[in-house]
């Protein structure tokens, strides 16, 4: 439960009416072992005594976890105030001395950041941002990796749709188009595709962000004007995002989706390879419609690189280009992976460190 201000000096208000809650649940037969105590101050012994007594755990297993400045910092609140030694006891597992050094590095680099960097997100649900919860965090692993602070820009893709990419996107050090569904918004993720494209501008694109990026080469520079994905409409003629044909017939749309994690054979010598450093990787999907295969010769012999497909080769997983800083996309969902401790390859390899005025902000060479 949470301490308010009316418990700092006895077991009160909705302090209180949680105690209680907790001898509800032990008339029907649940006991604590271990109590977890929110707080925005230190909770002082009595107070562990009263609670501990109105619930029937010994005091030292009343851990305090004081309001925190990033959840990140968290774990080390709680290994502090004693919860591993109470759980490893509970257990009756072997006690040993724990070693947070490693996360503590972590979490200072988190609380003293190097130079900014200035990343646009591109999306069309950005006044809901726990909708990109996961890409803002593998954002954030890889700042905390390379000694970064992260200046967030949230982009909104219609927007881009009326008033044009550079005028939202000028001054930006990277471009990330993350997944969706549907019409909205997509023109302006790929009118943001391609300004950074054109400005050199590193740019990640992930599920429907990747199949924008083929949309938009389509169009700009593989000679296929009328180039969009079957989802976004069925009378195209040139569908160089689509369903398979073994999907076409699926009536319900959540049977076609391909969810989970699937492997990938990655090209070598391309910059996929050379992020992931292996032959296969493993990401995790959800998705529903796919890069066209009818259309992989025109996309290579216009200099787009298909640097990742399924061991059968029958799916894109990857696309690059060789002649720009930083430009790759996915159909997976790498984000879904990335941990404050090991940030995912796609976000890492941002390269984000330290520079002086007018010196690049990524390490390409990572």
């Amino acid at each position: 439960f949470q301490a308010e201000d009316g418990i700092r000096d006895s077991v009160a208000s909705r302090g209180l009416g949680d105690v209680y809650k907790r001898q509800e649940l032990r008339s029907i037969g649940i006991q604590p072992d271990v109590l977890v105590c929110r707080s925005d101050r230190e909770i002082n012994e009595d107070l562990k005594r009263k609670i501990g007594g109105f619930c029937g755990v010994p005091n030292r297993a009343v851990i305090p976890s004081l309001d925190a400045d990033t959840i990140y910092a968290v774990p080390l609140t709680l290994e502090e105030g004693g919860l591993c030694r109470e759980v490893l006891d509970v257990l009756q597992l072997t006690d040993h001395e724990s070693d947070m050094t490693a996360w503590s590095q972590l979490v200072h680099n988190l609380r003293n950041p190097g130079p900014s960097v200035k990343v646009a997100l591109v999306g069309k649900y950005v006044q809901l941002n726990d909708a990109y919860l996961s890409v803002v965090e593998a954002l954030r692993h890889a700042c905390i990796a390379q000694d970064a602070s992260l200046d967030l820009h949230w982009v909104c893709a219609e927007q881009i749709e009326t008033d044009g990419a550079d005028a939202l996107l000028r001054g930006m050090d990277a471009v990330v188009v993350p997944g969706g569904f549907g019409n909205r918004g997509v023109d302006g993720k790929i009118a943001a595709i391609r300004w950074a494209r054109e400005q050199r501008v590193p740019f990640l694109g992930l599920c429907l962000g990747m199949q924008t990026a083929v949309i938009e080469w389509a169009r700009n520079q593989a000679g296929l004007t009328e180039a969009t994905s079957a989802e976004l409409n069925e009378n195209t003629p040139h569908p160089v995002i689509h369903l398979l044909p073994e999907q076409q017939d699926v009536v319900d749309l959540g049977g076609t989706m391909r969810l989970g994690v699937y492997p990938c054979r990655i090209a070598p010598g391309t910059l996929a390879q050379r992020l992931y450093g292996d032959e296969v990787v493993y990401e995790r999907h959800r998705h529903r419609y796919e890069f066209n295969p009818r259309y992989r010769t025109r996309f290579e012999e216009s200099d787009l690189v298909l640097s990742g497909e399924s061991p059968d080769g029958r799916l894109v997983e990857f696309i690059e280009l060789e002649n720009h800083p930083f430009w790759i996309a996915t159909q997976a969902h790498p984000e879904f992976k990335s941990r404050p401790d090991r940030p995912a390859p796609l976000f890492g390899s941002f390269g984000m460190h330290g520079r002086t005025e007018g010196a690049p902000i990524f390490n390409f060479d990572m």
